[in-house]
């Protein structure tokens, strides 16, 4: 008898022991889940509210966008905060990644002018990529999978498992007409640090976001012929960046199962 209670003794610690292990996981899990709720249930209401103020301000919005003197001296007017606010509006475009990018740097020439409206447009766009990343790192590809179907991100994969990940997703982003908004969310599900896919997503959009800017700014100036001729070239490079994104995303997809062949084969 003493053995036996001797023995439950000594395997009463190790069941306690193992709740203890267990409970800080389980609790751990339920936080993470009700984060992951709380983000869903954010990222929903903001987009309900997004698409209300869509509906009831968008046709008067755009009749004031489109009388350039108005818009002009509107900014004039409220100085920094047009500014604040333009920089706010483009960040959430980066990260409700549905919502058209191309409006708003066409706003930004048009309103700024090509200079400080590129300015406007990379600083909104590394704020708005930094948030999307620090999304992804936390909640992973739940939030991906808000704004992309699961097919579209499997499309991807050959871009994830890339042993020169940075450098083709530098290409991309340099390439006009390529899917940016996918990029960038694709790219959070990486392991290269936040701020570097940042700087190299920011630098990558300068091209795009310069044809944007300086085709608006040359027709809020009057230049019409200055701002086709941009608007032209920039549709060409878009055409053609659109078949060069396709080779490159054949290509690398291959390679990438030539490797994974190659490596089944070695362990066979």
């Amino acid at each position: 008898m003493e053995d036996v209670a001797s023995l439950r003794g000594q395997h009463a610690p190790l069941g306690e022991a193992a709740e203890q292990r267990h409970a800080p996981a389980d609790g751990e899990r339920r936080s993470l889940v009700k984060k992951r709720v709380a983000v869903i249930v954010g990222l929903l209401a903001l987009t309900a509210g997004l698409g209300a103020l869509c509906i009831a301000y968008g046709p008067e919005l755009l009749a004031f966008v489109a009388d350039a003197p108005r818009f002009r001296a509107w900014v004039d007017e409220t100085g920094w905060l047009s500014r604040v606010v333009f920089v706010l509006a483009n960040m959430a475009q980066v990260v409700f990644a549905f919502l058209p990018g191309e409006p708003l740097e066409l706003g930004a020439g048009y309103a700024f002018g090509a200079l400080e409206g590129t300015l406007w447009c990379l600083v909104a766009s590394a704020l708005g990529t930094a948030v999307v990343m620090v999304l992804v790192r936390s909640f992973g590809a739940r939030v991906v999978g808000l704004f992309f179907s699961p097919e579209k991100i499997t499309s991807m994969r050959w871009l994830r498992d890339a042993r020169r990940f940075e450098l083709l997703l530098f290409l991309c982003f340099l390439i006009p007409g390529t899917p940016k908004d996918l990029l960038t969310y694709v790219a959070g599900l990486g392991s290269s640090s936040i701020g570097r896919i940042v700087a190299l997503t920011t630098v990558g959009r300068i091209p795009s976001i310069v044809s944007s800017t300086l085709a608006a700014g040359a027709f809020g100036d009057g230049n019409y012929l200055g701002a086709a001729l941009v608007a032209v070239l920039t549709a060409v490079l878009a055409a053609v960046g659109v078949v060069a994104y396709r080779q490159l995303a054949k290509r690398s997809a291959e390679d990438a199962n030539a490797g994974e062949a190659a490596g089944s084969g070695e362990a066979a």
